[in-house]
């Protein structure tokens, strides 16, 4: 089949990843469909897209079946990347259970109900909690600490039960993703962010606790290239982690920033809660089922989110 027979819809396809994810999707010359209710996306980010008429974009909302079945139509694949936040979640559980979980079942009946040939869902290393064992495998033991990671982990659960009717899909497990256009509403991959802020107003930056938590920071370019490597593979029905495999602390990350802009501070400390200690993704199935391995440093990952910011571009 043609790349141009191929309609793709993105869920949540203004927000952060899937902005560029869509963007990619429309360089390799997919159509692409997006469907998003704009609560956390940003329409500027794919508009240019829009009037050139490559995406067609529908305001809706994935909790609701007619909306969703519109977005469906003639699709043949489908990333699921809409969701709520973990920081909302904890002030908003039942709307994190609404629309991360109920929302998915949606999509996820909307694609069975469609015949689409493969959905590829966006999951959290999250669902794993504080990890017993390092390097995270997909198969190391689950404790979800907040109601997001229930949601994407009850998602999981129900992908798999939807499998037994004929869906086929891929869960990715994304680590601590980073980039241009990203909020600052997250736990650890915004601190990037908030660190850049402080730094560009001549302040120090802020850490939560100890700055000894250490995270897998894996680029947004990483993370979109895995996602359409695994929609084109003829790999299905699998779990799998998106990171590097290797881990930064908060407090080197302050300290790599603080000497990139050049600014004469150091890192201030403050009390604060620190939901795990460490992440870093056993990326060994990625490899071998995607051929995919993480390409972009951290440091030139940075350096580019550096520059697109000192720019007013990110």
């Amino acid at each position: 089949m043609n790349k141009k027979d191929e309609l793709i819809l993105v869920t949540g396809g203004a927000g952060f990843i899937g902005s560029h994810l869509v963007e990619r999707l429309v360089s390799l010359g997919y159509p692409v469909r997006v469907l998003d209710v704009l609560s956390r996306g940003t329409l500027d980010y794919i508009r240019p897209l829009i009037d050139s008429g490559r995406v067609e974009y529908i305001d809706g909302d994935i909790r609701y079946k007619d909306a969703v079945d519109r977005a469906m139509k003639d699709v043949t694949y489908v990333f699921h990347e809409a969701a709520t936040n973990i920081n909302r979640s904890m002030a908003y559980p039942e709307e994190s259970f609404d629309v991360n979980f109920r929302g998915s079942h949606v999509v996820f009946k909307s694609a069975l109900d469609h015949h689409v040939k493969k959905l590829m869902f966006a999951s959290s290393a999250s669902v794993y909690g504080q990890p017993k064992m390092l390097p995270m495998s997909e198969d190391a033991e689950l404790n979800p600490i907040t109601p997001y990671c229930v949601s994407k982990l009850s998602s999981e659960y129900l992908l798999k039960f939807m499998a037994k009717s004929g869906l086929k899909y891929i869960i990715f497990r994304y680590f601590n993703v980073y980039g241009p256009r990203q909020h600052t509403d997250a736990y650890y991959t915004s601190v990037i962010l908030l660190f850049f802020r402080k730094l560009f107003a001549g302040e120090s930056p802020v850490i939560s606790g100890t700055g000894k938590q250490c995270m897998d920071f894996v680029n947004v370019k990483d993370v979109v290239r895995a996602n359409i490597i695994g929609m084109e593979s003829d790999v299905e029905n699998v779990i799998m982690n998106i990171g590097t495999g290797k881990s930064t602390s908060i407090e080197d990350l302050a300290n790599k920033l603080i000497f990139m802009t050049g600014k004469d501070v150091k890192p201030v400390f403050k009390p604060g809660v620190e939901l795990v200690t460490e992440r870093r993704a056993d990326t060994q199935r990625a490899k071998e089922l995607l051929g995919f391995e993480a390409e972009v440093d951290i440091d030139a990952g940075l350096q580019e989110l550096h520059h697109l910011l000192y720019q007013g571009a990110g």
